[in-house]
């Protein structure tokens, strides 16, 4: 089985959907023979990729939203809330907002060898638990070493147009397959889930997906 992963690193839900489906696939007999692939997608792409002084996402959001800071902070107090339930410590307070292209270069050359999976988690670690800002090279140099990539692989990934075109397919092939938002999972192009359903749902949805 194969399942598909459209998702971004500034994407509170696609961390706490990540623990979902691993949480149901402790408990699923075919465990063994899946596969997952992290596909890139932009919830803002038009974040300057240098935004000069570092922005919280509290502010970020309530300009963009135009509501107020209260509003913002409650929405994430019931996020970290969601988050707590499966084991994740959110820390919005330090959270950096930042564009996530470059952190998807990584994610693409991370696939390339052998640790799609790996990324994502110390790359969402980073951004929600930790402050880190990935916008700066040397934030993304320091997580990519973390799961056993080389600083000059990292570097050379960033500034990489090949990656960005990749980037940029996924999507597209995203789009294509009706995705709107993120997370969202595609077992075997026959089901999808979007957002961070409840276990539950990856459970049956993985029993059913594996039955036919």
């Amino acid at each position: 089985m194969k399942i598909e992963i459209w998702s971004d690193i500034m994407c509170p839900f696609c961390y706490i959907g990540k623990r979902h489906l691993e949480k149901a696939l402790e408990t699923f007999p075919g465990k063994d023979e899946v596969e997952i692939e992290w596909k890139s997608f932009q919830l803002d792409p038009t974040i300057p990729m240098d935004l000069g002084e570092e922005t919280s996402v509290y502010d970020y959001l309530a300009a963009r939203k135009g509501i107020s800071l209260e509003q913002v902070k409650l929405m994430h107090d019931r996020v970290s809330d969601m988050a707590e339930a499966v084991g994740l410590h959110y820390d919005f307070d330090q959270a950096k907002v930042a564009n996530s292209l470059k952190s998807h270069h990584l994610i693409q050359y991370a696939k390339d060898q052998g640790k799609g999976d790996a990324i994502e988690e110390r790359l969402f670690q980073a951004y929600f638990m930790e402050g880190k800002n990935l916008a700066l090279d040397e934030a993304l140099v320091e997580c990519g070493e973390a799961v056993g990539l080389s600083r000059e692989g990292i570097l050379n990934a960033l500034q990489d147009e090949n990656y960005a075109y990749r980037v940029k397919q996924d999507i597209q092939e995203g789009e294509n397959l009706g995705v709107r938002g993120v997370p969202f999972f595609v077992f075997d192009r026959k089901y999808g889930i979007s957002g961070a359903e409840p276990i539950e749902v990856f459970t049956k949805t993985l029993l059913q997906t594996a039955a036919e």
